[in-house]
């Protein structure tokens, strides 16, 4: 999948311009950066729900270029009442139905939902109600949604952002699995630079334009990275200081 000189304004503000970006089938790719660079906006010009600059092209593993590619989307958090009595099994009826829910039964559709789950280590859920899930629970629910169809191009919009510690390293483990076993490119924004580091193919920074992008270590050991995230000079990772998360971008 290629990103070719997107640029997003909103007015005379302009949140970014001139990003290239190559995500090659089977590769992670972490987009990292400041609160504001303009990260969840670009996901969002992809999917198309933002007016934008640029080109969006996409080739198969043979290098046929296809269209535009099939895309999921996992988004940073889910808002829905905690109290109503949805299920997993119900989202993904409504969902996945392409007919009005009460004309489809679920029977018919229980099989393929619990597949999904599967992948995610999550049929153990498929009857539980949305509220009842925990942020780790919920956001693997959402990730088997956009695994539904099989997307080229997956989106993942800090996806664990308040997730505790097991089920982010589970989450992590997840989409590494996918990307080795199904050859799918992968975007993934995160303010977790030690996981970026162990898990991510390809890094980018993005702060209003492509900053640097590289392999982590490359990244990593640049100093503009360092000076953005206030590293000390040949720290690692995990000696930065954490950004603060659930912001929008």
């Amino acid at each position: 999948t290629k990103i070719e000189d997107f640029g997003v304004s909103f007015g005379r503000v302009e949140i970014f311009s001139g990003v290239n970006i190559h995500v090659h089938c089977g590769q992670l790719t972490a987009l990292i950066g400041p609160n504001g660079a303009g990260k969840s906006t670009l996901l969002r010009a992809i999917l198309g729900e933002v007016p934008h600059t640029g080109r969006l092209s996409y080739a198969d593993a043979a290098g046929k270029r296809t269209g535009r590619p099939v895309i999921g989307y996992v988004p940073q958090y889910l808002r829905f009442d905690v109290s109503s009595p949805t299920s997993v099994m119900d989202i993904f009826m409504a969902c996945l139905s392409r007919r009005p829910v009460w004309l489809f039964p679920a029977k018919s559709l229980r099989p393929r939902v619990l597949k999904s789950l599967a992948r995610v280590r999550a049929e153990h859920l498929v009857d539980r109600r949305l509220g009842a899930l925990s942020g780790g629970e919920l956001q693997r629910v959402l990730l088997a949604l956009a695994l539904d169809p099989a997307p080229d191009l997956l989106l993942l919009d800090e996806p664990v952002s308040g997730v505790d510690q097991n089920g982010l390293e589970l989450f992590y483990h997840l989409v590494a699995e996918l990307r080795a076993q199904e050859d799918m490119a992968i975007i993934l924004i995160s303010h977790d630079l030690n996981l970026v580091a162990k898990y991510a193919d390809q890094v980018v920074l993005l702060d209003h334009s492509v900053v640097t992008s590289g392999t982590p270590a490359e990244v990593f050991s640049d100093a503009r990275t360092k000076r953005i995230f206030g590293m000390i000079a040949g720290a690692a990772p995990q000696d930065a200081p954490a950004e603060e998360s659930g912001a929008r971008h």
